[in-house]
């Protein structure tokens, strides 16, 4: 059996300590100081030599990368750039997990890391004139366990498409231009993120709903002027039509009048 990530990985860093030092630091007493250099092996990117930012771990042979690193390595390969083990024979990004307990070890052993990057998303998103939310760090580790006596996870508020590849879209009206129908059935907010796994149907769903649309084959999404499959992905899209281009990914919408009888 796979030996869970995150214990694999701090397992690995304090086997590094008794290495080095002659000690184990999570017994003993005394202070214990460590030249990150003597971990760097163990906290680096191996795909952009920079410390890990929001670690992520192949779970089929626990190699650890930054995740943007992995997600945008395994666009194009569905091998560990490390070892070389097949991650998954059709969708390897199933395979990536979070990994929270390194992500807070590189945290805590490099000065000043989670700050910087806490500032460049702030800028990010200030930049772009967007909202940033954050789920409460409370809400997500406590749970309530008077409400299910069984478990403490409530599978029913899980998100399916939670720790997917995001892409980034922006969705225009097709002809928009149009002076009388100007305001009319366009998006408030045009740009949309979405999971790589998502498809066109799910986007025109969400579409009409934005739109108070009821007849969903009164829309449909272009691309370049040309309709899009109904069981298109958003990764199959961007791969083929995207590829290389700056984000956000442009698609087009048009929706048709119901003629009077």
């Amino acid at each position: 059996m796979a030996v869970d990530a995150p214990m694999a990985n701090a397992m690995r860093l304090r086997n590094q300590l008794q290495t080095v030092y002659k000690l184990d630091p999570l017994r003993n007493e005394e202070e214990v100081k460590v030249k990150i250099k003597d971990l760097n092996e163990h906290i680096v990117c191996y795909l952009c030599a920079g410390y890990f930012i929001d670690a992520t771990t192949i779970t089929e042979c626990l190699h650890t990368f930054c995740k943007s690193c992995i997600v945008k390595y395994l666009q194009t390969s569905k091998y560990c750039p490390m070892c070389n083990i097949k991650i998954h024979e059709t969708q390897p990004l199933l395979n990536l997990k979070l990994d929270r307990v390194m992500q807070d070890i590189v945290y805590k052993l490099v000065p000043g890391l989670q700050e910087s990057e806490e500032k460049r998303i702030r800028e990010f998103y200030q930049s772009r004139g967007l909202d940033r939310i954050i789920q409460p760090v409370n809400e997500a580790m406590t749970p309530d366990l008077t409400s299910s006596p069984y478990t403490t996870f409530d599978h029913s508020k899980a998100h399916y498409y939670r720790y997917d590849e995001q892409v980034s879209l922006c969705l225009e009206r097709h002809g928009s231009s149009l002076g009388k129908e100007k305001g009319k059935l366009v998006l408030q907010q045009k740009y949309v993120r979405c999971s790589v796994r998502a498809e066109i149907r799910h986007l025109r769903r969400v579409l009409c709903h934005r739109i108070n649309v009821l007849d969903q084959q009164q829309v449909q999404i272009l691309f370049d002027n040309e309709p899009l499959p109904e069981h298109m992905t958003m990764k199959q899209l961007w791969l083929l039509r995207w590829y290389g281009k700056p984000t956000p990914m442009i698609l087009q919408y048009s929706v048709k009048e119901k003629r009077g009888r």
